[in-house]
């Protein structure tokens, strides 16, 4: 039997509007107790003196990417998983544009048995160096090659147990998108469509306005992501199929969204934890890592996102782990490849940033990282109550480490924090066995 027993700890869970102090028992991966003071202590019972330290359902990303298949020398799964449990994540859904992209079930079966390896990897290493895999899970590509010209294989792909559908990449044939909703109705599972003209967008590397200018950055209108998200909001009310809105970035696409869930549209939405501690004055020392995909609104659009997310209208944070090595990304920036890691820092950032500050409580923000992307994905959300599977991440907000490369699970070290302190970290993460879909 393994028991642990963590002492006055704060208990922070959205499931149940939970925030005070308890002693939560662990017994062989179940939650076994939650008390204001647990007296009777099982034998054999590792004790630890929890002050200070948070303890909240693990993390949900709704999607970042994976280097493997096709370029592991950004990430592997391994690695990719390892990070995600480092970060506090307890489930975590990877777009499929692989190299091959998963396109298909035959992608699907060899990458299963990927994880099971991996899984029987894990379980051969000492007890002091184990690491219990987050749940993971794999978005279907919606078109084939994520291509954006014709539709993949949707109903296989379904039944071989892909969380959901999404390119990853913005599809402009809406004709494709209204014919792939009306088939994907009946199937039941998650649609993820990213809203982004880019003929508008045109070479733009960073959003236009002031910033840019001033910068001698080229300019991403605003209207790239608005227009394409106004087209796909109206195939959305016609067909009537849910979808979830990735990546948002600018305040007319957070009114956009607004105005529709007010008129019952089934949409739900999601921007990218950068967008929201970030905006378009952070550029001035052009720092490549500060390149994303869209590229960091204005300083209105990261007040209206900010906004969105508190009041409800954008859903979830999703993270958007996007590796490179060394080399690609160290370019000038208009050349660099768009995209950050940011599985083992956003948490404490964000709790930093958001939680520290008093904008934001602590409910608030794991309801953003956990959660709301688990009802996002059609999953239960994990919760801190007895009998529940010990789906858990414990967080201490006063640790500080330095970002460095031996010191980050992922392969890469694309971040704008390589080499600084940091002030929080987690010191640990319970992921469940996964036997199957959490509905």
């Amino acid at each position: 039997m393994n028991s642990e027993l963590l002492q006055q700890v704060r208990v922070v869970d959205p499931v149940s509007g939970t925030d005070q102090l308890a002693d939560v028992l662990i017994t062989d991966g179940i939650i076994r107790a939650v008390e204001t003071e647990i007296s009777e202590i099982p034998a054999d019972t590792a004790v630890r003196d929890c002050q200070g330290l948070i303890l909240a359902p693990g993390l949900v990303d709704l999607y970042s990417h994976s280097g493997e298949p096709g370029f592991e020398e950004r990430e592997t799964w391994l690695s990719l998983l390892e990070a995600a449990a480092t970060g506090g994540f307890t489930r975590l859904a990877v777009l499929p544009d692989t190299l091959p992209p998963l396109d298909n079930p035959a992608g699907l079966a060899a990458l299963n048995q990927k994880l099971n390896q991996i899984r029987q990897k894990l379980n051969t290493l000492e007890e002091a160096e184990k690491i219990a895999p987050p749940q993971l899970s794999c978005w279907g590509a919606l078109t084939l090659g994520v291509e954006g010209q014709q539709m993949s294989e949707l109903a296989e792909l379904a039944m071989s147990g892909v969380v959901g559908f999404a390119d990853g990449h913005p599809v402009s044939n809406l004709a494709l998108i209204r014919r792939s909703l009306e088939y994907l109705q009946p199937l039941g599972k998650p649609v993820a469509l990213w809203a982004s003209d880019r003929k508008l967008q045109g070479d733009g590397v960073a959003r236009e306005g002031v910033q840019s200018i001033r910068f001698g950055l080229p300019g991403n209108p605003a209207i790239a992501e608005s227009a394409a998200l106004a087209a796909l909001l109206e195939v959305i009310a016609a067909i009537g199929t849910p979808v979830h809105l990735m990546r948002i970035s600018t305040r007319r696409g957070v009114q956009l969204i607004e105005e529709a869930k007010a008129k019952g549209l089934p949409i739900t939405a999601s921007t990218t934890w950068m967008h929201l501690l970030f905006n378009t004055e952070d550029l001035g020392n052009y720092d490549p890592n500060f390149r994303l995909e869209p590229p960091l609104g204005n300083p209105v659009d990261q007040a209206e996102l900010i906004r969105g997310v508190r009041e409800g209208i954008i859903d979830a944070i999703a993270i958007d782990h996007t590796p490179y090595t060394y080399e690609e990304k160290t370019v000038p920036f208009a050349e660099a490849p768009a995209g950050v890691i940011g599985l083992e820092l956003a948490l404490p950032l964000l709790w930093h940033s958001l939680v520290e500050t008093g904008d934001w409580s602590a409910l608030e923000l794991w309801q953003h990282l956990s959660t709301n992307p688990a009802i996002c994905l059609q999953q239960t959300p994990g919760a801190i109550a007895p009998e529940q599977a010990a789906e858990l991440v414990l967080f201490n907000p006063q640790a500080t480490w330095k970002v460095e490369r031996h010191t980050l699970k992922s392969l890469s070290a694309n971040t704008p924090w390589l080499g600084q302190q940091l002030t929080g970290r987690v010191v640990k993460t319970w992921c469940p066995i996964y036997r199957g879909n959490r509905k």
